[in-house]
């Protein structure tokens, strides 16, 4: 539905600016039809209905209420229009002092003007009043800004009763569009007013002139009238009357005006002390004003009027003024025990410290508050430290005690596999590690459990002082270039001092960052190097229950804690020889990473014979040497972080000790392994450990593989350690080395040497061990087998072919083949070799000894010497190749065709009858064997 009437229209406003509460006239357009009708009247967002007086339709009169906006529309809102619009702004002015000379638009109370001299308001009675208009012209108020004015005339004022009156100032603010002329009627006006000031008693003869002419004629008319009586008597009588007359007169207004006149006296002392209190009412209300407003923390508005009292009443001679003033020393004094107080009361944040400090060098405090400060500081910092050691040994011992309890009463919790890793899982915990997995387990109670008490120290202790020490550090900073006291350098002196006093205490407070650096470290050290403590030290920076030694990866992580502390120091650029101390705590700490770590994997390398399976693969190995070398590849990565130099750190081998230690710890986990391998080798068959065997269940063999691995006999474990000596020297070994100079090893070639001549020496003895087992029996067996059924040399029949004793010896010698081609191919030549040099040396041994040959004899020893070495021919070496030549030198030669055509049909036989046999000592064949 359409309203009767269009919306209010706002077209004009009269003023168009103004402070708040200025009269203004509204016109416009469809304003309402009366005063019922207006709704809303809002100005610069401000509802001014309260005020609005409706006049017509087209005119509303109201006053401007405390608008938020400095400048907005005039907003009218009627019933039977709705709300309406504006084609006009009302700008808001910010109210002005107003002097008793100005003009204003509002009323003004006399009673409580405002004076420019003292800056707040004062009570003053109407009478005292100056003329609005000195100059007795027309004012014409320029649009000149005060600030612009104040700023022209520093320390002066425009109002002409000021002490600082300015009258430049005056007639630019008031006669600035003033003409020549103008100012011209204004000199002799005020040469008007000069000139009335001096006539005033003139001027007050003048006005009474026509009182004197009566009195005169009516002392001339007495004096006549005397005359004509011509009387002594009568004038003698007349003059005794008259005197009376005056005397008379005079007591009676005496006596009227006496009450009179005393109430006047009183009222002008009573209102002179009134005059007083209000004058100096600043001083005597400023004993109260402090006490409410160091209350309320207002200790700026406190230090100003402070400051000001001091100038007017610090010298003053008055009583009065002197036992208000000393009131006031007396609360500034407090003021300044109470700012010292909150000054050195720990903690505090930075900007309360410089603000105290710059409230006492405003009270002008005797000492230095600022020096205080810092020294407070530093003691805070050093007990925080201390304390912080102190709940951390009384909670590790606590801990202790209750996991004991957990021990003894809770078993089944089986804290000891949380606590430390069992030796198998090393090496996954070490790779997680290096893969930055959290520290934290799964639980929390866990990890509360798990992270050593010295760890969690270490890293409390220095979040601590990383948190402490900068805010200690910019106050220093702020004292030596004097921005304590003033942020502009506008108090120059305060500064001077500052820096002077900075200058002399520079060396003072190098001492106190020395001995926070040195409280830093020497708990550290008292938490994870106590050894390298004095014992006065060790019982001020110790006290912590050391029943195992931190490992590696812990050491890995406090270093990275410290070196972020570090870090964060030189941030601040507090000078590098007072953080010297810190970077000797790091390279410490990174040795002693390496040293643990080294002597961890060496415990962690002998424990590698649980884990041997006796698993071989196609190339004769198990998988020891592989973990062998896992283990230290993943113990060198987890030393990345120690080994590793950051910008003004030193190589951890830079000292001769710790090159020659790493180097010893090195060679010793390679001799470790040696043992290792040399203890599952030589272990008695009954002490052979296979529960931990892994096998596939889902195989169909499972009895049979269980059987299998489970009766290894010693000469096959003999030969499986022989194979892996034989990769280690030609692999294992060189790829460590190679990994040791990757990562700044200093005596890799030391290393490298000791170990290979400690392996070559346990694959000597492995060897001898087998060969022992091996060919002892074979070469047992040929005397008997050759003198078996009381076989003659010297009596023997026509040989018929290879006897039995020797097709025993090469079966034998068959059958170690067969053995050492399961295991490992490539050790087959070097065993059948050494094999075939026993038994030729033992054939050689046994031709020599007899003492004759028949002819029969003859031929029988040397077809089978020729059987023997033809049949392991590839397997000869110099010393088998000189047994058999000597053997062959000791039987008669053959003289005959005959026989030596039946020496090659028997041999021929033998090969053929033997070729199955014979097949593993042929070239071709081996090597058919082998692809």
């Amino acid at each position: 539905m359409s309203r009767a009437r269009q919306p209010p229209l706002v077209t004009g406003i009269s003023p168009n600016e103004g402070i708040s509460w200025t009269k203004v006239t509204i016109r416009g357009e469809n304003l309402g039809t009366g005063p019922t009708d207006l709704l809303g009247l809002t100005i610069c967002g401000h509802n001014c209905l309260l005020t609005a007086e409706w006049m017509s339709a087209s005119k509303i009169v109201c006053r401007v209420g405390q608008a938020k906006n400095d400048k907005g529309d005039i907003i009218v809102t009627t019933k039977s229009g709705g709300k309406g619009t504006s084609t006009v702004s009302f700008k808001l002015l910010k109210p002005e002092k107003i002097g008793i000379l100005d003009q204003s638009a509002v009323w003004v109370d006399e009673m409580n003007y405002y004076d420019m001299r003292t800056d707040r308001n004062k009570g003053i009675p109407p009478l005292s009043l100056r003329p609005a208009n000195p100059l007795g012209i027309d004012i014409d108020k320029g649009r000149f800004p005060q600030k612009d004015l104040e700023s022209l005339f520093p320390g002066m004022s425009a109002d002409f009763t000021s002490e600082n009156f300015s009258a430049a100032w005056y007639l630019i603010e008031n006669h600035s569009t003033t003409s020549f002329d103008q100012l011209k009627m204004a000199v002799v006006n005020l040469k008007k007013q000069a000139n009335k000031k001096n006539e005033g008693s003139l001027a007050c003869v003048k006005g009474g002139l026509s009182t004197f002419f009566e009195a005169q004629d009516a002392l001339s008319a007495i004096h006549q009238k005397l005359e004509a009586d011509g009387t002594e008597k009568v004038e003698g009588s007349m003059t005794q009357k008259l005197e009376n007359v005056l005397n008379r007169a005079s007591n009676t207004a005496d006596t009227l005006f006496q009450e009179v006149l005393g109430r006047k006296d009183k009222a002008d002392s009573t209102r002179n002390a009134l005059n007083v209190l209000q004058r100096f009412k600043f001083l005597f209300n400023l004993p109260l004003n402090i006490e409410r407003n160091i209350q309320k923390g207002d200790y700026d508005v406190v230090i100003n009027d402070y400051e000001k009292a001091k100038s007017l009443f610090g010298k003053t001679e008055v009583q009065v003024f002197k036992k208000y003033y000393a009131e006031v020393e007396t609360r500034i004094e407090a003021l300044r025990e109470l700012l010292l107080d909150k000054l050195l009361e720990t903690p505090s944040t930075l900007h309360d410290q410089k603000r105290y400090i710059r409230y006492l060098s405003d009270l002008h405090a005797p000492g230095d508050p600022a020096w205080q400060c810092i020294g407070a500081q530093h003691q805070w910092i050093l007990q925080l430290m201390h304390n912080c050691k102190e709940s951390y040994v009384k909670e590790q011992k606590g801990k202790d005690t209750f996991l004991s309890y957990l021990y003894v009463y809770i078993p089944m919790l089986d804290l000891d596999s949380d606590v430390r890793p069992s030796p198998i899982g090393h090496l996954s915990q070490t790779a997680s590690l290096k893969r930055g997995s959290s520290f934290h387990s799964g639980r929390d109670d866990a990890w509360r459990y798990k992270a050593p008490q010295q760890v969690v120290f270490v890293e409390k202790l220095t979040k601590l002082v990383v948190s402490q020490l900068p805010n200690f550090w910019k106050l220093w900073i702020s004292y030596v270039n004097g921005s304590l006291f003033s942020e502009t350098a506008e108090k120059s002196g305060q500064m001077e001092r500052s820096k002077k006093n900075a200058r002399q205490r520079q060396n003072d407070f190098k001492k106190m960052i020395q001995e926070v650096m040195h409280s830093l470290v020497k708990l550290i050290r008292g938490a994870l190097l106590p050894f390298s403590l004095r014992e006065g030290e060790l019982r001020q920076y110790g006290g912590w229950e050391m029943k195992s030694e931190l490992s590696g990866q812990w050491l890995t992580h406090v270093i990275q804690t410290v070196r972020l502390s570090s870090e964060s120091l030189t941030a601040l650029e507090i000078p590098n020889d007072m953080l010297q101390i810190i970077q000797d705590l790091i390279l410490d700490l990174r040795v002693r990473c390496i040293i643990v770590t080294l002597q961890h994997t060496a415990e962690d390398i002998k424990r590698l014979a649980e884990k041997e399976d006796w698993v071989v693969d196609n190339e004769g190995l198990t998988s020891l040497p592989s973990q062998f070398e896992q283990c230290i590849i993943h113990s060198l990565q987890s030393l990345k972080t120690a080994l590793d130099c950051k910008p003004g750190e030193a190589s951890v081998f830079q000292q001769q000790k710790t090159q020659e230690d790493v180097c010893q710890l090195s060679i010793g986990i390679m001799q470790g392994f040696i043992d290792c391998l040399e203890q599952l080798s030589t272990k008695p068959d009954g002490d052979i450990d296979t529960s931990h065997l892994s096998v596939d269940v889902s195989s169909p063999d499972l009895f049979g593989s269980i059987h299998e691995e489970s009766s290894l006999s010693s000469e096959q474990r003999l030969l499986i350690a022989l194979s892996n000596c034989r990769y280690l020297e030609r692999h294992t070994f060189l790829n460590i080395a190679e990994h040791f100079e990757k990562h700044g090893f200093q005596g890799v070639d030391k290393i490298t040497q000791v170990s290979m001549e400690s392996l070559k020496e346990l694959d000597q003895r492995l060897f001898e061990m087998y060969i022992e087992f091996k060919a002892d029996p074979i070469v047992g067996s040929l005397e008997p087998g050759i003198y078996a059924g009381y076989f003659d040399w010297k009596d023997c029949l026509i040989p018929t072919g290879v006897r039995n004793y020797l097709k025993e010896a090469l079966v034998n010698i068959i059958a170690v083949h067969a053995e050492v081609f399961t295991i490992s191919k490539d050790l087959v030549p070097r065993v059948m070799s050494r094999v075939v040099e026993a038994v030729s040396e033992e054939l050689s041994r046994l031709m020599q000894c007899v003492s004759s040959f028949s002819r029969n004899g003859a031929l029988q020893a040397k077809l089978e010497i020729c059987a023997l070495r033809d049949t392991v021919a590839i397997y000869l070496t110099p010393e088998s190749k000189s047994s058999f030549k000597q053997a062959l030198e000791a039987l008669p030669q053959l003289s005959s065709g005959t026989d030596r055509k039946l020496l090659e049909e028997l041999l021929n036989k033998f090969k053929s009858s033997m070729h199955l046999q014979l097949t593993c000592f042929q070239a071709s064949s081996s090597a058919m064997m082998k692809t």
